[in-house]
């Protein structure tokens, strides 16, 4: 806890100014084992040590912060984006008078890149959290993987967290601080730049990240439809219903597009950095997914445009039919719209597919969500039933809508690439790097055997799209 608190409030030599634009301070590693020489030990010779800070004023108190980061339900639903997998497995302490002061839990947590490509980093730590002052909180965690009577981890934390302080009108001001030791063998070359530059893990993504979901959950609790939202939606619980089914939609794409060791990802072919990686899971008594044979599909590559072009092609509903093979050249009307950040890109949107020449796909509905910052962007999509749609417009529960949901994870190639999203006006010349993942119930029955015919038609579409991706925006960035 002191270590952290120090480590958020101590300025050069500690920290460093960084030329680099995504991160603004880089540590001294001297410094640092002058300033902490105990510790959790010495760096294992086989890790490489990565650590970053950033600041950010975010539109939340600061009770509620505290109460996100020692949910693990919370916290995994509002940083979807980072942490694949979850669970406290011990509360040595709730705290005192009825608030997280001086609670104690044991956690294991994956974090995330959304890619197959970028293995997943475990770890086993202990999370603390503790009142330092009026209106001043801290939040820590430190590995255990020392206890652990097993070999040299491949990733352990070294105090990392928070500091948030209350600031008027129910702000805060969050100080965060990642440091972490690592062993990155395993990232696939394209990757490597990001991930070394301590862009992928780093302070960055997750003030970013929190940033942006501060905004919406303010914008899920509005009460009044703000003037940013057009289309059916015509009352406020409708709205939140929506948004809800939006969440669920994202956090199920999150949960199934990168490493995580809960699942295992098939190459279907060669040893380049796009070859499709498939996984098949059955559902079953899930009334959130359909029930059946579920083929997962997902591939990462490179392109030379900026991250901010391709995300703008994918979710612009206008340029849906150059790449979406299922939308069968159709015209894509955006018939709900809802707004949920600064940026227009953060938004929940709900698409009508018109084919015209076959009227039993013209009732086709698309819940899309949109989001950006500056470490990244996504792009999650799933096929809606109208019926159900229905309900969920009208105020009902957004549980029992079936969603199998694909998308586009967009990221910068590197670290002096900055994204352009969020509050920046910056469209860099470097490239991006686009996983691009399909969700497809291939069979009804869940206790049917796969077929290869259905694993080759996946193959093909997910090959067909990027094509179509790759042709679409390169020709319009030349």
């Amino acid at each position: 806890m002191e270590e952290l608190i120090r480590m958020a409030q101590t300025e050069e030599p500690l920290w460093m100014p960084s030329s680099g634009i995504i991160s603004s301070e880089i540590l001294c590693e001297q410094e640092y084992a002058r300033i902490f020489p105990r510790g959790i030990g010495p760096k294992p010779a086989t890790l490489n040590s990565e650590a970053s800070r950033e600041s950010v004023v975010v539109i939340m108190n600061h009770i509620n912060l505290v109460e996100i980061l020692m949910d693990v339900n919370q916290w995994t639903t509002v940083f979807a984006g980072l942490v694949s997998k979850a669970m406290t497995l011990e509360v040595l302490s709730t705290g005192v008078a009825g608030n997280y002061n001086g609670a104690l839990q044991v956690m294991t947590a994956e974090f995330q890149v959304p890619s197959p490509l970028v293995p997943t980093r475990e770890n086993y730590f202990v999370r603390y959290c503790k009142q330092h002052g009026e209106g001043t909180w801290v939040v820590v965690d430190v590995s255990l993987d020392n206890l652990r009577p097993t070999s040299v981890p491949r990733c352990r934390r070294r105090p990392s967290g928070c500091l948030i302080r209350e600031m008027p009108n129910g702000y805060s001001r969050v100080i965060w601080v990642e440091h972490v030791e690592v062993d990155d063998k395993a990232v696939h070359d394209i990757y490597k730049p990001l991930v070394n530059s301590g862009i992928a893990f780093g302070a960055k993504r997750w003030v970013a990240t929190l940033d942006r979901q501060c905004e919406r959950l303010a914008s899920v609790l509005a009460i009044n439809i703000p003037t940013g939202d057009v289309g059916i939606i015509t009352c406020p619980a409708g709205r939140k219903s929506m948004l809800k089914l939006a969440e669920r939609m994202v956090m199920s794409f999150c949960s199934g597009v990168g490493a995580s060791t809960t699942h295992i990802w098939t190459t279907l072919s060669g040893s380049g950095a796009d070859d499709v990686r498939v996984m098949t899971r059955k559902s079953i008594d899930d009334p959130g997914r359909p029930p059946g044979i579920v083929l997962s599909a997902a591939t990462s590559f490179w392109l030379p445009v900026s991250p901010k072009r391709v995300f703008d092609f994918l979710r612009d509903e206008n340029s849906r039919n150059e790449w979406d093979i299922l939308s069968n050249g159709g015209i894509v009307q955006e018939m709900a719209h809802i707004a949920n950040g600064r940026d227009p890109g953060n938004c929940v949107s709900l698409l009508r597919v018109n084919t015209g020449t076959n009227s039993n796909q013209s009732n086709m509905l698309i819940l899309q969500e949109s989001t950006t910052d500056i470490t990244g962007s996504y792009v999650i999509y799933a096929p809606v039933d109208i019926a159900a749609m229905n309900v969920v417009l009208g105020g009902g529960d957004p549980d029992y809508v079936a969603l199998l949901p694909s998308g586009f994870a967009i990221l910068p190639d590197g670290p002096m690439n900055h994204h352009g999203g969020g509050n920046s006006e910056i469209d860099s010349p470097g490239g991006s790097l686009l996983t691009v993942a399909f969700q497809i119930l291939v069979d009804s029955v869940p206790t049917a055997k796969l077929s290869l015919g259905s694993v080759a038609t996946v193959n093909s579409l997910i090959k067909c799209t990027v094509e179509k991706i790759k042709g679409a925006v390169t020709s319009a960035n030349a």
